[in-house]
């Protein structure tokens, strides 16, 4: 895991190491100032020497600003090393995910990568500058303040030593018991970036059903268990703070007690000067809150540790899907075969998804696939495009293995419409043009012609330049449809699919769409998913699918006369088989 993080530092590696190393330079400005005061109080005002004073002055005042100027530098330094990790994390975060499969993408929920990519390297950033800020000047500031403290008096600060020891053990153990509560609440982030995630992605659905008081109350749970176990945790923290105090003003007390004694000394022989004790004083406060700095980037570390690994899991995850070290890089045809297919969406699955399937699709041929819900349609053409991996066959485009192409090369080959339809925000010729970024407004708008989306646009105030919103909420269902088809075609596939990607629009659109296909890409083979076999009846194949097999292959005509399934379907939806008899 620190291995994996360290190397997003990157570029800020040395503006990072720079920060402790002005630290350091704060702290031993910092340690020298008590010793100008107690010679100041020796040697100046015991000994009445103003001149001395003046000087001794002086040269705090330029220790001083020596120290201020290493104070801003450090600070600068790490708030630009941790800004710069963070947004290196979440680059090298989204990267990965652009390099996932399906298959990777499924391990992960939406709301787990969001909260990754937000909450936790946010935790991690904080942690990254705390340590810059701390690891150094805490310990560095205790060390050398404690040997100061034996250099003035070692009876005096063994007593410190006690001190650091006792606080030392005490806040080991309570932070112990407060880790296991930081580790596992960043976890329950998930749960409530999932609630707000569905609930203002599906703001409609729930204000139609009414169900406000049940996603409120949904969120109210998550936040409370975020709450119960922050709150866990920090009753432990916060146990340190009086602790400390207490520990503070009973080493103050016995030092000024001892000290007295010593000053005063036995038998009139004074073995510290009042100088010593009020550095020794203040080196006891520059010991204490050194502990208490070090107590708290326990805390952090501790607190980011689960962050941490969260965030290494997705930068490590490898891709299930690479390319081949010698990659085809042309398809030759949109020509589609399988071969004794099955396949499983997780390799410990007691049954395949899809089970021995064999086809032979002709390079522009226009195909129909029908089959009820769950009968595995998505599933078998996502081998097509090798969005995920056959278990064991083979699924051949234009006569070689999927996984022989270039994935990049294969995929712009192969255009999908999938069932759930995307739109990004910006302008319609913006998301049109996802399909071929070089792609003229007329080429954009021939497209639209042909996914009879013109029929809407034109209407629009703005035509092509109207603004689309996030997830396409300012269109219709059917309106979204369309576009997605549009963006396809742009790609000039030799395969396009089309996943249920017309179920929202009417019948008489569905047949326009239809028809388009067939006459202006005559030579790309089509795949049309549909509910409505009024959708596939005019397609030359129909593969009709069930429960992960193919049940039937052919035109509508065979279909109708040798399939039950199909028959029982076409009936169901039309009353009857009064239409089939007429063509007869």
């Amino acid at each position: 895991m620190l291995k994996t993080l360290g190397k997003q530092i990157g570029e800020f590696k040395w503006i990072a190491i720079s920060s402790p190393l002005f630290m350091i330079g704060e702290v031993i400005c910092e340690m020298l100032i008590p010793v100008f005061m107690g010679q100041i109080v020796d040697n100046g005002i015991y000994g009445g020497n103003m001149a001395y004073i003046g000087t001794t002055g002086l040269k705090m005042v330029a220790v001083a600003l020596a120290g201020l100027a290493c104070g801003m530098l450090g600070a600068y330094t790490r708030a630009k090393a941790g800004a710069g990790l963070g947004r290196n994390l979440r680059k090298a975060m989204f990267d990965r995910i652009q390099e996932y499969s399906f298959a990777n993408i499924d391990k992960f929920s939406a709301s787990g990568l969001v909260t990754r990519m937000t909450t936790d390297v946010t935790n991690i950033q904080n942690a990254f500058q705390m340590l810059l800020a701390m690891a150094v000047r805490a310990p560095g500031s205790m060390i050398v303040a404690m040997c100061m403290s034996f250099y003035l008096s070692a009876k005096l600060a063994s007593v410190y030593l006690v001190a650091v020891i006792f606080l030392a053990t005490v806040i080991m153990l309570l932070m112990r018991s407060a880790s296991k509560y930081f580790k596992r609440v960043f976890e329950k982030y998930d749960a409530l970036n999932e609630s707000v995630q569905e609930n203002v992605s599906a703001i409609r659905v729930v204000k139609s059903y009414v169900r406000e008081d049940h996603e409120i109350g949904r969120f109210d749970r998550a936040a409370q268990n975020i709450y119960r176990m922050f709150i866990s945790a920090e009753k432990r923290v916060v146990t340190i703070a009086p602790l400390m105090s207490a520990t503070v003003y009973t080493c103050i007390l016995l030092i000024s007690w001892l000290g007295a004694h010593m000053i005063i000394g036995t038998g009139g022989v004074s073995t510290l000067t009042t100088g010593e004790l009020m550095s020794l004083l203040t080196y006891c406060m520059n010991i204490l809150m050194s502990l208490m700095m070090v107590s708290i980037i326990f805390v952090m570390v501790t607190m980011s540790e689960a962050s941490g690994r969260r965030i290494a899991e997705v930068i490590e995850e490898e891709s299930t899907m690479k390319n081949p070290e010698n990659p085809v890089m042309e398809v030759a045809d949109g020509s589609i075969v399988f071969e004794h297919v099955y396949f499983s969406y997780h390799t410990d699955s007691p049954e395949a998804v899809l089970k021995d399937i064999n086809l032979s699709i002709r390079s522009g041929e226009s195909i129909g696939i029908i089959g009820g819900t769950g009968s595995a349609k998505s599933s078998l053409v996502n081998l097509i495009s090798r969005l995920y991996d056959v278990t064991d066959g083979r699924v051949l485009v234009g006569g070689t293995d999927v996984r022989d192409y270039d994935m990049v090369a294969l995929r712009e080959q192969v255009a999908v419409v999938l069932q759930k339809n995307v739109l990004f925000s910006g302008t319609i010729y913006e998301n049109l043009r996802w399909g071929d970024p070089e792609a003229t407004d007329e080429e954009c708008r021939r497209a639209c012609v042909l996914a009879c989306a013109d029929e809407f646009i034109e209407k629009m105030p703005e035509g092509y330049e109207t603004r689309i919103e996030q997830g396409g909420s300012n269109v219709s269902g059917g309106q979204k449809q369309r576009l997605c088809i549009a963006r396809a075609l742009l790609k000039k596939p030799k395969i396009l699919i089309l996943d249920d990607s017309t179920s929202a629009v009417d019948t008489a659109t569905d047949a326009k769409i239809r028809k388009a296909f067939a006459e202006e890409i005559p030579d790309t083979t089509k795949l049309i998913i549909a509910q409505r076999v009024a959708s596939v009846e005019n397609c030359d194949r129909i593969i009709v699918m069930d429960n992960g097999v193919v049940q039937g292959f052919g035109t509508h005509e065979e279909l109708m006369r040798d399939n039950a399934i199909y028959r029982e379907v076409y009936e169901s939806q039309t009353g009857g088989d009064r239409d089939f008899d007429e063509k007869k």
